[in-house]
């Protein structure tokens, strides 16, 4: 039986999020989606809420960031009749390809988009498991505003609010999460 907006139970996806202390380094609690990915219920009310938020924005192409937005993306995408477009860490993707240098705590990152990915003036939106410090997710707006592509909506599982992160979005960007910490 299909998912309906009204039985989506945000509440029960958010208990299943498992918390890991002192990873990936000592300090952090990492957010662990993968109960939630397990559990086909979790997994299909996940797909479906992003669904009911983009399913009347015209929405072309869904783009996920590497690794855990790929699959919630390619997913989204397949429900949403639209392409997927991988966003991926420097060096892994094949062929030509925009980059953007974004700026860590520590140093500095590169992520990379093919050159080709959308046509310019493509509804694209946007989706990652987690909104952290925002960094990862504005570079990833900024590929595709290279690319001349509409962001129409940017989508997270999880934002940690302490963080910030929403701060470094596009203002102008329909940005939502499903779940706060």
């Amino acid at each position: 039986m299909p998912t309906t907006q009204e039985h989506i139970a945000v509440d029960k996806i958010k208990a299943a999020i498992r918390e890991i202390p002192d990873f990936p380094k000592p300090g952090i609690l990492f957010k662990d989606i993968t109960p939630v990915l397990k559990d086909p219920v979790l997994l299909n009310q996940v797909v479906d809420y992003f669904y009911y938020q983009l399913k009347d924005k015209k929405i072309q192409y869904v783009a996920g960031i590497e690794s855990r937005g790929f699959i919630l993306g390619a997913a989204l995408a397949y429900k949403l009749g639209a392409g997927f477009i991988p966003i991926r860490k420097k060096g892994k993707l094949p062929g030509l390809v925009e980059q953007h240098e974004y700026d860590l705590e520590y140093g500095t990152d590169t992520i990379e988009i093919h050159a080709d990915a959308v046509e310019a003036g493509s509804r694209v939106a946007l989706i990652d498991d987690l909104l952290a410090t925002g960094g990862t997710a504005a570079a990833s707006c900024k590929l595709l505003e290279k690319l001349k592509a509409e962001l129409v909506s940017i989508q997270f599982l999880i934002e940690l609010e302490f963080l910030h992160g929403r701060e470094q979005l596009p203002t102008l960007v329909h940005t939502h999460a499903m779940i706060q910490f």
